[in-house]
C-alpha cells in the first residue's frame, strides 16, 4: 500500500511539475498560521464543485480523448446495472463535454414534437448556464452555438441562441424522454439527429488554428484533499473569466499563491503554512459533509432539495451550498427543470421496509404530481440504492404508465410492497425488495408553483 502510495505521489508532482502555467509571481504571501488556514478552508470550499467537476472530466473526455462528440445512452438499465448510483429509465442521455478553446461549438436539434427533451449546459463551477429543450425552445428545435469566454464574434445567420460559457470547458447533459422498451428504437433515431460541430464546421470556413497542446494535471484525490489542491484551482481558474464580484475575493487568495494560471509549488512555504493549508482543507472538507443538511427538508417522510442547483445568478455567493450540492448530486438540474422527491420513511416515521410491511401510496385527485411533461416513481433497494428484480421487469410507475387504474373519483394507489397484490390490482404494483427500500420521484417540468416545496406527495402508509 506504501509503495503504492508513493508511486500516485511521484505520477502527480511529475504532472504538475509540466503543466504550462504562466509562472506570475505574488505580490505577497501570507507568515501567519491563523490567515493562511482561514484563506485555504475558503478556497477549498469555493474549489469544491470545480474539482468534483474536472475529475469527471478526466474520467470522460481527458483520458478517452473524446472531446466535442456525443455519447448517446442507447438502452434501458436493469438491476444488473450495479454502478450506476440510482438509475431509471425515465429518459435516454446524450452527455458531451466541450472544449471550446479553439472556437464555440454549434448544436443542432430536429423537431421533437412527440417528447420531452433537455440540453443542460454546465460551467466549469458548475453552474447552470443555460438549458436547450421543451420549456426553453418549445418543440421546433433549433441552431445553438456555445461559446466560451474568450469569444467576440456576431451571431452568425441560422443560428438560433447562443450561450456563453464563463470557461472554456461544458459538459452538456441531454435527455430525451423514453416511453418503455417499445420506445427504445425512436429514440435511437432521435439521439442520430443531434449534431455537435465546431463553428467553422458549421460555417464551411477554414478551422482555426489548434490552441497549443494542453497538459491537463493528473486528479488524485489525495493530491485533491491537500495543499495541492492549489494546483488543480490554479490550473481551471486559468481555463475560466474571473467573475467581477470575485476579483477581490482572488486577490485575498493570492496569499496563498492561488491564482489564474499561477505556478504552484507547496515547497515554496514553510512547513507551518503548509501544515495551516492542510488544516483548512480539512475544516472545509468537514463544513461541506456538515453542509448536506442545508439542501433538503423533510416533509411527509419525502425528502425534498431545496433550489441549490441553477445558473449564476441563483448560486452566487452560496459556495457552501454550491459545495455540498455537487457532493450530493453533480450535475443536478434547476427545479423548474426536474424536481427530485425522495421517499426513506413512512406516515409514522419509521424506514420504509418490505420484509415487515406492505405500503400503500395514495394520492387524491388533486394531490397527483402536477406536471407539464411527466412524473415517475422509481423503486431502490437499499443500501446499494439498484433497482428491484421482478417477475413482471418493473422498476418504476408514473404518469405514463398504461398500466396504472384510477379510481371514479380519479384518485390512484399504488401498491408498494415484494409480493403481487394480486388481481385487478397488479396494474398499480410497484415490487419492492425483501427488506429496506426507498423511493424517488421525479417530476419532469413541474407546474408553476408546483416546484417543492410547495408540492408535496402524500406519506406512505402502512396496510399491514
Amino acid at each position: 500500500m506504501e509503495r503504492t502510495r508513493r508511486i500516485f505521489w511521484n505520477w502527480f508532482l511529475i504532472a504538475i511539475f509540466i503543466l504550462p502555467l504562466s509562472g506570475c509571481s505574488l505580490s505577497g504571501r501570507t507568515n501567519s498560521y491563523e490567515e493562511a488556514r482561514a484563506i485555504a478552508e475558503e478556497a477549498y470550499i469555493f474549489a469544491y464543485p470545480m474539482l468534483e467537476n474536472y475529475r469527471m472530466m478526466q474520467v470522460h473526455a481527458i483520458t478517452s480523448g473524446s472531446f466535442n462528440k456525443f455519447i448517446h445512452a442507447e438502452n434501458l438499465l436493469g438491476p444488473e446495472d450495479v454502478d450506476v448510483l440510482r438509475p431509471h429509465n425515465d429518459t435516454l442521455s446524450s452527455t458531451a463535454w466541450l472544449d471550446l478553446r479553439a472556437e464555440p461549438m454549434v448544436l443542432t436539434v430536429p423537431p421533437v414534437s412527440d417528447r420531452y427533451f433537455s440540453f443542460q449546459f454546465v460551467d466549469m463551477y458548475t453552474s447552470n448556464f443555460a438549458y436547450v429543450g421543451t420549456r426553453s425552445v418549445g418543440s421546433s428545435g433549433g441552431v445553438f452555438l456555445i461559446a466560451g469566454p474568450e469569444w467576440n464574434g456576431k451571431k452568425p445567420g441560422g443560428v438560433d441562441s447562443v450561450f456563453q460559457s464563463e470557461g472554456n470547458f461544458v459538459f452538456c447533459i441531454g435527455r430525451t424522454a423514453l416511453d418503455g422498451p417499445e420506445d427504445l428504437e425512436r429514440v435511437r433515431a432521435l439521439q442520430r439527429r443531434y449534431s455537435l460541430q465546431p463553428l467553422s464546421g458549421y460555417l464551411g470556413t477554414p478551422a482555426p488554428e489548434t490552441p497549443p497542446s494542453e497538459t491537463f494535471p493528473l486528479y488524485m484525490k489525495i493530491a485533491a484533499d491537500s495543499v495541492h489542491f492549489i494546483s488543480y484551482l490554479n490550473f481551471l481558474m486559468g481555463q475560466t473569466k474571473t467573475h467581477p464580484s470575485e476579483e477581490s475575493m482572488f486577490d485575498r487568495f493570492g496569499l496563498v499563491g492561488i491564482g489564474p494560471s499561477f505556478h504552484f509549488n507547496a515547497n515554496d512555504f514553510n512547513r507551518r503554512i503548509r501544515d495551516a493549508v492542510d488544516d483548512g482543507v480539512v475544516s472545509a472538507l468537514e463544513q461541506i459533509g456538515e453542509s448536506l443538511t442545508l439542501l433538503h427538508e423533510e416533509r411527509n417522510g419525502w425528502t425534498l432539495f431545496r433550489r441549490v442547483f441553477g445558473n449564476r445568478e441563483r448560486m452566487q455567493g452560496l459556495y457552501l451550498v454550491r459545495a455540498g450540492a455537487a457532493k450530493e448530486m453533480l450535475y443536478g438540474a434547476d427545479p423548474e427543470e426536474v424536481s427530485y422527491l425522495t421517499a426513506n420513511l413512512d406516515a409514522d416515521g419509521d424506514p420504509l421496509d418490505a420484509s415487515r410491511h406492505s405500503y400503500a401510496l395514495v394520492f387524491g385527485k388533486d394531490e397527483l404530481p402536477p406536471v407539464d411533461a411527466f412524473w415517475s416513481i422509481t423503486m431502490y433497494a437499499l443500501p446499494g440504492q439498484n433497482l428491484v428484480p421482478n417477475p413482471l421487469n418493473r422498476y418504476a410507475l408514473g404518469s405514463r404508465s398504461s398500466s396504472l387504474v384510477f379510481r371514479g373519483d380519479g384518485a390512484l394507489t399504488i401498491h408498494i410492497r415484494k409480493d403481487s397484490p394480486g388481481g385487478g390490482a397488479e396494474g398499480n404494483w410497484l415490487p419492492a425488495p425483501d427488506g429496506l427500500f426507498s423511493l424517488t420521484l421525479r417530476m419532469y417540468l413541474p407546474k408553476e408553483g408546483a416546484v417543492p416545496p410547495h408540492y408535496v406527495p402524500p406519506a406512505l402508509r402502512k396496510v399491514r
